[in-house]
């Protein structure tokens, strides 16, 4: 097929919701208060080419452990569907370390390309052509960018109410994406 404006804007959301860079505004926003200045061209670089990477070889590793694309996209549907329930129930399911230092480890990786992200990718490599999902990588460490440079004015006009509003929203979005996701590949397990 190849280039898709519809994939690249697809796989563009569903990206956005689960690095849900928005509502990491505040963990963003702590750490920069902890540790003082935070590398934003560096992290959202150290970022895409982490995603670029897994996209082409996480592939490979599957393979090599002998996991087909649609076990891996159903089992990816599940870590959505949580992940969409803490944005919608406001709960934490996932314990994460709390970082010392802001630099690449904490907010190149997990905070942006974290699990399920890295799950997300190659659910959607079993959807998706690799150069639209590609696109939407390239996208979505725009937007990354953007929110690491201003996050503390973002974080004053939405304030705690706005982004409890769009972490929801992007839950549900998120929800229903991994009901498609896994509609889509559990009968792939058995054939």
């Amino acid at each position: 097929m190849g280039f898709d404006w519809r994939e690249i804007f697809t796989a563009s959301m569903v990206l956005f919701a689960v690095i849900d860079i928005v509502g990491s505004i505040p963990i963003i926003v702590d750490l920069r208060s902890k540790v003082g200045h935070i590398q934003s061209e560096k992290a959202s670089i150290v970022a895409c080419v982490i995603m670029i990477a897994f996209l082409f070889v996480g592939e490979e590793i599957l393979k090599l452990i002998g996991i087909n694309a649609s076990s891996f996209a159903v089992a990816g549907s599940f870590v959505l569907f949580f992940l969409a329930l803490e944005m919608i129930l406001g709960i934490r399911l996932y314990k994460e370390d709390n970082p010392s230092t802001a630099s690449i480890v904490p907010i190149a990786f997990p905070l942006i390309a974290g699990a399920g992200t890295m799950t997300t990718i190659l659910s959607l490599r079993a959807e998706y052509e690799k150069i639209n999902i590609i696109f939407a990588i390239i996208i979505n460490i725009i937007v990354v960018f953007a929110v690491l440079k201003s996050s503390s004015k973002i974080e004053k006009l939405l304030g705690d109410n706005g982004l409890s509003v769009i972490r929801k929203i992007f839950g549900v979005i998120l929800l229903a994406i991994a009901v498609k996701l896994f509609g889509a590949n559990v009968k792939g397990l058995f054939i």
